[in-house]
């Protein structure tokens, strides 16, 4: 195998486990959506506007909640993820919530064909392009998989904050590191108390590099935010602001936690 080939595999390993730990976590509160609750994020909400009618490409979906999220609210959803565990509890969760939807186990950088031209919106969130080794034929499927006028919608953690260690009390990567980061996940966000133990790979994307990508790709860029709080509580020693979002103790406003991108396909 490249050596892409193996990051790969030890990454699919790992968010197979993550899954097994994930579907019954507080964190997802899969109940709470089953009840109606709404996994998707306000600024996402806010950024992919009326979903009713509309095709959606959710990519690197995970087991399937936000997906579904945006099924509820009327849009009509595909789901690719890499992992295999999550794609089958992506399913058994659209059978729960007696929702339609399409799910497929694949890499997000391998071109599937049979979804060109075929979606109004592409939409992708939190803790994605880190996985990716480079960020041009992800840009370029995204183009493929857009109708003419149709958008993507980024939403994910900012690189700065992946220039720390996990206890956010030192730099440890540059910014701008090319090379992979290997580390070993004792637990999950979602449940601390979790005992995985598998090695991860993955790569730190300065936003030039995604935004390159993009335009690189044909694609025109409508709207780019950067924020310093985020909607979910996945990191070590957080406060929670009066607006809900979370920020690192010590850093409340000083660093940037989350970035968000809307381009379309002309």
């Amino acid at each position: 195998m490249s050596n892409n080939e193996e990051s790969f595999a030890l990454n699919r390993a790992l968010w197979n486990a993550r899954t097994k730990h994930h579907v019954g976590s507080k964190f997802y509160d899969v109940e709470g959506f089953l009840r109606g609750s709404n996994s998707v994020s306000a600024k996402e909400l806010e950024l992919l506007g009326d979903v009713a009618g509309k095709h959606v490409l959710h990519l690197q979906c995970h087991f399937g909640q936000d997906t579904l999220s945006l099924a509820r609210m009327g849009a009509k959803v595909t789901g690719l993820d890499l992992s295999d565990v999550a794609i089958a509890e992506a399913r058994k969760l659209a059978l729960r919530a007696d929702m339609k939807a399409e799910f497929i186990e694949a890499n997000v950088l391998d071109l599937q064909p049979a979804l060109a031209g075929r979606f109004d919106i592409v939409f992708t969130s939190y803790g994605v392009v880190g996985w990716l080794p480079e960020m041009g034929k992800w840009a370029r499927n995204i183009a493929r998989y857009l109708k003419p006028g149709g958008k993507l919608v980024l939403v994910e953690f900012h690189p700065a904050v992946w220039m720390f260690n996990n206890s956010f009390t030192e730099m440890t990567y540059s910014y701008f590191n090319r090379e992979v980061i290997e580390e070993t996940e004792k637990s999950t966000y979602a449940d601390g108390t979790a005992e995985i133990n598998l090695k991860s790979h993955g790569w730190n994307h300065a936003l030039a590099e995604t935004i390159t990508a993009l335009l690189d790709a044909g694609l025109r860029i409508d709207r780019f935010e950067e924020l310093d709080g985020s909607p979910h509580d996945c990191f070590e020693k957080t406060v929670k602001g009066e607006d809900g979002m979370f920020r690192i103790a010590g850093m409340e406003g000083k660093l940037p936690m989350v970035y968000a991108v809307v381009a379309s396909r002309v």
